[in-house]
């Protein structure tokens, strides 16, 4: 049997403030919004806007609303991913009998991916799988990491082998957890209600451009309403987070969850399918301001769904993904 530096397995997710400060997050947010890849305008244009503006007037209102979701441990982004990890690496340890090397890094942010990739190193690893934790493929996320971790080797004199996700979006065990956390929420709440899919939004452009991101949102949504039998009136795709002047990625979530009352839908469940964890899009901008939008409209009833977060259907799919993207080095 070979030994447990074989492989090791990065997962990376997009990256949290390191506390809930304006400080902590104005660093955060500059490093996130410097990236080409999440706003492509012209640096020229950009740059006065984003140091000016954006870094003087958001940072102490996004740090607000990270004290309300904030854990004890940390960050919910961070504290739910390292669970996962944790969890993932144990579940392989049961798997295989062996202890495979599990690290977690952040695109912006800490962990770094230069750390993990440090521990990995130190562990002996020599071939590395790569999770970008986007089940939904698109440039500004998975692309991102990717471009993160190639400048993490720039200087790094003896490469690892390297296998790399593009996503998930249609894999079974990712679909079957996603329904089956939505039959978990209707016995909870003793019925079935309207299903909102609430995907992050990016700008129509890019789509226009060749990201494949909204194609791979509606074929999850597709996929999940079809597991739970759900007819086409009973299930509603959407996207939230919208920023700035341009258009972006349409139905908007919030005009759609204003209008739908008045459609003689009064009760909904929403689900975000994008996000593998629980964070501040979903639990400050889906559970409070969508709600809130929902039921000053005539909305009677509004439960959302969590992320799968370190649930033992998503640990089971990330063992799957391994398992099936390290072969060649066992």
């Amino acid at each position: 049997m070979k030994n447990s530096s074989d492989y090791g397995v990065l997962m990376m997710n997009l990256g949290t403030p390191d506390a809930p400060k304006t400080p902590e997050v104005r660093r955060y947010l500059r490093e996130f919004l410097s990236d080409s890849r999440v706003v492509d305008l012209n640096p020229l244009i950009w740059k006065p806007i984003l140091n000016l503006i954006i870094l003087t007037l958001r940072p102490p209102k996004v740090a607000k609303i990270y004290q309300q979701v904030w854990m004890e441990e940390g960050s919910p982004l961070l504290v739910l991913s390292e669970r996962l990890k944790d969890n993932v690496k144990s579940a392989l340890v049961k798997k295989t009998g062996r202890a495979v090397p599990v690290e977690l890094a952040m695109t912006y942010g800490n962990p770094s991916v230069e750390n993990a990739a440090k521990k990995l190193r130190d562990q002996g690893v020599k071939n590395i799988v790569v999770i970008p934790m986007y089940p939904q493929f698109s440039a500004t996320t998975t692309a991102a990491a990717y471009d993160r971790l190639m400048k993490s080797l720039k200087h790094c004199p003896h490469w690892p082998s390297l296998q790399l996700l593009h996503d998930y979006a249609e894999h079974p065990l990712y679909v079957e957890a996603l329904a089956n956390s939505v039959r978990t929420q209707w016995d909870k709440q003793g019925e079935r209600r309207h299903l909102v899919f609430s995907y992050h939004g990016i700008p129509k452009r890019y789509v226009t451009n060749g990201d494949p991101y909204s194609r791979r949102c509606e074929a999850t949504s597709r996929l999940v309403a079809e597991a739970l039998e759900l007819g086409d009136h009973e299930w509603t795709h959407v996207y939230q987070s919208r920023f700035g002047r341009e258009e972006w990625l349409k139905p908007y979530a919030d005009a759609t969850l204003k209008a739908l009352p008045s459609m003689g839908v009064k009760k909904i469940n929403v689900i975000s399918p994008a996000f593998s964890i629980d964070c501040i899009e979903t639990l400050e901008e889906v559970t409070l301001e969508l709600g809130d939008e929902f039921k000053n409209n005539g909305g009677l009833a509004f439960d959302y769904i969590p992320a799968l977060n370190d649930s033992p259907d998503q640990v089971d799919l990330y063992v799957d993904l391994i398992e099936k993207n390290t072969k060649q080095w066992i």
